[in-house]
């Protein structure tokens, strides 16, 4: 093999009681598409930011076409033909593109003007296939289009190694789809691509090798040929995961939710809910696809009490509960995991036994006769812990002390142990690695057989493909279609999601 473009020899970096990375070894080769996987925590963003030239290692070295450099900052890193495109955006929403690429450019550089600047871009965009209006400004661009601008950005400082963090997290299916037909253009070009994903498909599909970093060290490194998503997810975490939950059995239970004609104002005209209308059986997952921002939080809000409908009625178990507060839903058997965990979910200065009993804590055994039992709450809490494998398996410490995916098992614990009908379960996964994720779904999952009615919104379509029996798309607060996972394909979803029907 060819002396890589890019390598990476015993890299290890340190934070305050965080070993980062450890002795990290990892290559480049020129007009390869390079996947890096791991968990959340695995190190992948910070391996990253040592090559953009953000953190300096302790240890280990950094070669660009055989030759040891070392980057102080990222300017460094850009003379050096590297650019990274970060899953969140770095534009400046008032300016326009043609301003927001030569943002920040050299002096020297910005000597041929803004109308030389312009011919340079708008080539770029010809280039690889970007219809953008180079002339529009940021904020009236959608995601995608953002995305790309960003591209253009590190295209016109001439590199020639492309950093992708998790490009696609904010994309709808039509959009990944053609940001996967660029990188195959920059690989055909003799770019150089290194793509940090969780999505095993889309890894599968366009890398030619993937390394998975585990707890900060370097597992192993595979040629993408042949690989199964099994394998890389039993890398990525070291135990066995599930990838897919099977065919799920179609069940016809009773009706346990229904919506008839909800209307309600949101912050924008894209986030008010327009005349919904929805039915959840007992037995069967329902999701919710779509962007975010189409009114998912508002139909969220909606269902669980927090907002009140403008119109319509919400009926459970045959019950109007349009005007009932939201005490009254949880005690009649919802549950209820809030897509901002932080912010809706946890007490974060609460202990862990503590979140555990936030909506029973006056309720027997924990208080009986107005007299409240910590013992019962500790061996209540303890088991729960247990059985829901949170860690470390202490209840005291303070509930902010555990990671995401732990804080994410506490919630699901609390809602579960109360033995609900129904659950409405908002982004359950967000943010979480591919254990937590595997966690929350095999939950999901048994209590749909087990005949619970659940309802789970998710900007992740992979996730409701994977473990719903039927799905609506959310458009601009308004319902576009419903399918049943393999019923439609991949485009026709994206083509729901953008807002065009499928009819006529």
């Amino acid at each position: 093999m060819s002396i890589p473009v890019l390598e990476l020899k015993g890299i290890t970096k340190r934070f305050p009681n965080v070993l980062a990375n450890s002795n990290v070894d990892f290559e480049l080769q020129k007009g390869e598409i390079h996947a890096l996987l791991g968990e959340n925590g695995a190190g992948k963003s910070t391996l990253m930011n040592v090559v953009y030239g953000l953190y300096e290692p302790e240890e280990g070295s950094i070669l660009i076409d055989g030759k040891t450099v070392r980057f102080k900052d990222p300017n460094d890193a850009i003379r050096n033909g590297i650019g990274m495109v970060h899953q969140h955006f770095m534009l400046a929403p008032r300016l326009t593109v043609l301003e927001n690429v030569v943002l920040g450019m050299s002096k020297s550089r910005l000597r041929i003007g803004l109308h030389e600047a312009k011919a340079g871009v708008q080539a770029l965009c010809d280039q690889y296939h970007f219809n953008i209006d180079i002339n529009a400004k940021i904020r009236d661009l959608s995601v995608g289009v953002q995305q790309k601008v960003e591209i253009i950005k590190v295209l016109y400082r001439d590199a020639n190694i492309l950093i992708f963090d998790e490009p696609t997290a904010v994309l709808t299916p039509t959009e990944v789809e053609e940001l996967i037909q660029t990188l195959l253009l920059f690989k055909q070009s003799g770019k150089s691509v290194i793509f940090i994903s969780h999505k095993l498909w889309e890894v599968e599909r366009i890398a030619d090798r993937i390394t998975v970093l585990r707890n900060g060290k370097k597992v192993a490194t595979v040629e993408a040929q042949g690989v199964t998503k099994e394998t890389l997810a039993n890398l990525m975490v070291g135990r066995e995961i599930h990838t897919d939950y099977g065919t799920l059995p179609e069940q016809h239970g009773p009706v346990m939710l229904s919506l008839k004609d909800i209307c309600t104002t949101g912050k924008t005209r894209a986030t008010s809910l327009k005349r919904i209308n929805l039915e959840v059986h007992g037995g069967e997952i329902v999701g919710i696809a779509g962007v975010d921002g189409n009114g998912q939080s508002e139909l969220g809000d909606v269902l669980i009490g927090v907002k009140g409908a403008d119109s319509g009625t919400i009926l459970y178990k045959g019950e109007d509960l349009t005007g009932v507060k939201t005490q009254l839903r949880l005690q009649k058997g919802i549950a209820h995991i809030p897509e901002d965990r932080i912010q809706n979910a946890i007490v974060p200065d609460f202990s862990i036994e503590e979140n555990l009993i936030l909506d029973s804590y006056a309720q027997p055994p924990f208080t009986r006769k107005g007299i409240f039992y910590p013992k019962e709450v500790h061996q209540y809490a303890q088991k729960l812990i247990e059985d829901f494998d949170i860690r470390p398996p202490l209840t005291h410490p303070l509930i902010k002390t555990l990671s995401g995916g732990n804080q994410q098992k506490a919630v699901v614990a609390r809602e579960f142990s109360r033995e609900p009908d129904f659950i409405l379960a908002m982004q359950p996964v967000r943010g979480l690695d591919i254990g937590a994720t595997d966690f929350v779904h095999q939950n999901l999952i048994d209590a749909r057989n087990k005949g619970k009615g659940i309802l789970v919104v998710s900007a992740d379509l992979d996730e409701l493909l994977s473990i719903c029996d039927r799905i609506y798309v959310l458009f601009e607060g308004q319902f576009m279609g419903c399918f049943r996972p393999g019923e439609i394909t991949y485009t026709q979803i994206g083509l729901l999601m953008g807002g065009q029907s499928l009819e006529g």
